[in-house]
């Protein structure tokens, strides 16, 4: 009976059983349970919540075996469930109205989750800062500027269980694309196309908390100074980058950078932001100081995705018309070297620990791992068809 509450309870608290590692030792009376489990504070130093939970668990097994424990420690390997304790790259796939669960590990998908959508479909994903939810907005039924179906919602994921639980809706059609989570307020930011807008949400009561307008039409892609206090909006159509105050909820500027862009990123000191022009094989180089396009990179195709490694000096700019990522040295705004990768590479995240760069590859249905030490790509993992939008999970 015992067995069967601790593994009843440790399922519903954690997604799957928990077990320990134990030893029994002789004492001079008879046979004695010592529990003995070992700690490895490095791994479990974030983890505190999850001890205590186990610890007030074990005790109430414990209790109903008769057993009195003297000493209580934690052994990791096969202790903490790989929901709570493993990292999890996500990955959009538009062709499959899906978004699938990767372990970077091994390189290799371990489940879907479907949209569930009618006729519309996400393009974009971001993870709440404990890992445990992923936000989806549904942008609609076709691409940027084009007719179609405009969606409407974001959908809400439970990362553990794998499951939709829950949606934010807008209440009417607004193409909601972007979604990237500020680390420094903890709040929501997703692009509302057609209200020309960013919308904030607290992601804690999943509920909209405000607005903060743009001025320009097809409002896509987002990035966030690291402070939170500054966003930066790709306008597609018009070809423009909005600036934005987010704390003040308002436009600061809007700067002219071609007929056409698409993608933005900022680098790691957040003195320049990058969009790709797609017009010219160029990438442009804002200076957020004097919010001016600052130079030019030339590029060997025409750009899209790209992303800063977190030490400054890298730049990873995704050339779908060459089936490469062109690596840019921020220090001399050139392109430095060329890595050939899958069909139509679309979009860049490089990892937090920035050893690695994930690029989904949509033609191909692929996402190449490229390691950022020795530049080349060490696995391609198969996601699903017309994989697009990445995402984290920590």
């Amino acid at each position: 009976m015992a067995l069967g509450f601790w593994l009843r309870t440790t399922r519903a608290a954690f997604g799957r059983p928990v077990f320990f590692v134990s030893t029994v030792q002789m004492g001079t009376t008879g046979l004695k349970p010592w529990v003995r489990l070992w700690t490895v504070y490095a791994a479990l130093k974030r983890r505190s919540s999850t001890v205590r939970a186990l610890k007030a668990l074990y005790f109430r097994a414990m209790r109903k075996l008769g057993f009195k424990p003297l000493l209580l420690c934690v052994f990791l390997v096969g202790l903490v469930p790989v929901s709570v304790r493993a990292q999890t790259l996500l990955v959009v796939n538009q062709g499959d109205t899906d978004v699938s669960i990767v372990d970077p590990v091994s390189g290799r998908e371990v489940a879907t989750i479907p949209e569930k959508t009618t006729g519309v479909h996400g393009h974009e994903i971001a993870a709440s800062a404990d890992g445990h939810t992923a936000f989806v907005p549904i942008y609609g039924s076709t691409g940027v500027g084009k007719p179609g179906i405009d969606g409407h919602e974001i959908l809400v994921i439970d990362l553990a269980s794998r499951e939709i639980v829950g949606d934010i809706d807008f209440g009417h059609g607004v193409r909601p694309h972007c979604a990237v989570l500020d680390a420094a307020s903890g709040l929501l930011y997703v692009t509302t196309e057609l209200d020309k807008s960013v919308t904030v949400i607290d992601p804690r009561t999943r509920k909209i908390v405000g607005a903060v307008p743009t001025g320009q039409d097809e409002s896509h892609m987002l990035v966030l100074s690291h402070h939170g206090r500054r966003g930066y909006t790709s306008n597609v159509g018009p070809g423009t980058v909005s600036v934005l105050d987010l704390v003040g909820r308002k436009t600061v500027a809007i700067i002219p950078v071609s007929g056409t862009v698409q993608r933005i990123a900022i680098s790691a000191d957040d003195k320049f932001v990058f969009t790709s022009d797609q017009t010219k094989p160029q990438l442009a180089v804002i200076d957020t100081a004097t919010q001016k396009v600052k130079t030019w990179v030339a590029l060997p195709g025409t750009g899209y995705g790209t992303a800063a490694t977190p030490d400054g000096r890298w730049l990873l700019v995704a050339v779908p018309s060459t089936n490469q990522v062109a690596v840019v040295d921020l220090g001399s705004m050139q392109v430095v070297r060329r890595i050939d990768v899958p069909n139509m590479p679309q979009e860049i995240l490089v990892r937090p620990d920035g050893k690695v760069a994930y690029v989904s590859c949509a033609a191909s249905g692929k996402v190449a791992a490229i390691d950022l030490a020795e530049w080349n790509v060490q696995k391609v993992i198969s996601a699903g068809k017309f994989a697009d939008g990445l995402g984290w999970a920590k």
